[in-house]
């Protein structure tokens, strides 16, 4: 919302409650109730739709999936009805299979190709949302992107990470990923602004890993069997942000580099 306001756009947060502090107003709402989603988009141009159980385990499954899905169909049917310009909207990147249980990675680095291979209701509530925004696409024209963001963190998260770097299986759930929330705000604005027709999902991580020993040595020792695509080059990301930075000139400003010496 920060970075929204400071490149000049007019902002209306929406929330079920209010923050504390926050950056713009907030119109209290229940987006779960489609007449509410009507009421909050009427005379806005775009929406980025952030507003969701942010992960798993947070409440109870079939909850979880409830509020995710009808949440998400509302934005999206009243946006499109409205006739919004675009649409951006909180997918995941736990659509690839994370945490890797029951099944490893395809390759890495991973990209928007990969196959999507949901293990909670919460990645399932997101590949349900990136179909319904394929659908609202086709019905409607309106562009979509669907931005599957890493492990987001903030610079106070950044002290936990020596805890991982002696055992690379704590944080191979994610093929070691993460982004700054600063870079996820500049992505979900350059999403709003570039013009990029359809319905588009992107990667949004970070340029490295949260490690500090070279990828491809992570790979070797926790997933031996999976295929690099290509080379990897030092501490690079194995979750690929190529897609984001051609189609929305997408490149991450922070690393936990900044914050902690590793």
């Amino acid at each position: 919302m920060a970075d929204l306001m400071a490149h000049g756009y007019d902002v209306v947060d929406v929330d079920v409650a209010a923050t504390r502090a926050p950056a713009a107003p907030t119109v209290i709402a229940d987006l779960t109730d489609l007449g509410q989603a009507y009421d909050v988009l009427q005379g806005a141009d775009a929406v980025a739709h952030l507003a969701a159980i942010p992960a798993a385990n947070v409440l109870p499954d079939g909850e979880t999936f409830r509020i995710n899905m009808m949440s998400t169909y509302n934005v999206f049917a009243a946006a499109t009805k409205l006739g919004l310009d675009k649409i951006v909207w909180a997918s995941s990147e736990t659509l690839i299979g994370i945490p890797f249980v029951h099944e490893q990675p395809r390759y890495a680095p991973i990209d928007e190709d990969h196959p999507r291979l949901p293990e909670s209701h919460y990645s399932l509530s997101k590949l349900a949302g990136e179909v319904i925004a394929d659908q609202f696409h086709r019905w409607s024209g309106v562009p979509f992107a669907s931005l599957r963001y890493s492990n987001v963190m903030e610079e106070h998260d950044y002290g936990r990470l020596p805890g991982f770097w002696d055992d690379a299986k704590i944080r191979a759930r994610n093929l070691w990923g993460y982004v700054d929330a600063r870079d996820v705000a500049r992505a979900t604005r350059l999403a709003i602004e570039v013009d990029v027709p359809g319905h588009e999902a992107y990667l949004v991580a970070a340029a490295d890993t949260c490690m500090t020993r070279p990828s491809v040595d992570l790979m070797a020792e926790v997933y031996p069997s999976v295929p690099l695509t290509r080379e990897v080059v030092g501490r690079e990301t194995l979750l690929s942000i190529d897609k984001a930075s051609r189609l929305l000139g997408y490149t991450p400003q922070h690393s936990w580099r900044d914050h902690v010496a590793g």
